[in-house]
C-alpha cells in the first residue's frame, strides 16, 4: 500500500515539475501606491518593493509598465506556490521511502 502511495505521490511531483516549466517570467514584489505629497496624498506614483538575496529593494514603476509587472508578480507567487507543493509531497515521499526501508 505504501508504494502505491510513493507512486502517486511521485507522479504528482512530475505534473507539479511540468508546470514548473511552464511558469512564465517572474519577479517577486508587492506593487503599491506612494505619494509625492503624502501628508496631502497628491502625485501618486506606482512602486515594487521585494527582497531578493537578503537584500530590500523598491523601484519605481511606470504606468506603462503596470500589467507586464502585475503579471510576473503573478507568475512568482505561482512559482512559490507549486515549489511549495513540490517540497511538502518530497517530504511525504521520503518518510515513506524510509520507513519501508527500515522494516
Amino acid at each position: 500500500m505504501a508504494k502505491e502511495t510513493l507512486k502517486s505521490i511521485e507522479r504528482r511531483i512530475q505534473a507539479l515539475k511540468r508546470r514548473l516549466a511552464q511558469v512564465a517570467d517572474m519577479r517577486p514584489g508587492t506593487l503599491s501606491i506612494q505619494y509625492r505629497n503624502p501628508t496631502e496624498a497628491k502625485r501618486p506614483f506606482s512602486q515594487i518593493s521585494y527582497t531578493h538575496k537578503g537584500k530590500s529593494r523598491s523601484e519605481y514603476v511606470r504606468a506603462e509598465n503596470l500589467a507586464t509587472i502585475r503579471k510576473e508578480i503573478d507568475a512568482y507567487k505561482s512559482f512559490k506556490s507549486i515549489e511549495d507543493e513540490i517540497i511538502d509531497l518530497s517530504i511525504k515521499a521520503s518518510r515513506i521511502r524510509c520507513s519501508t526501508r527500515e522494516t
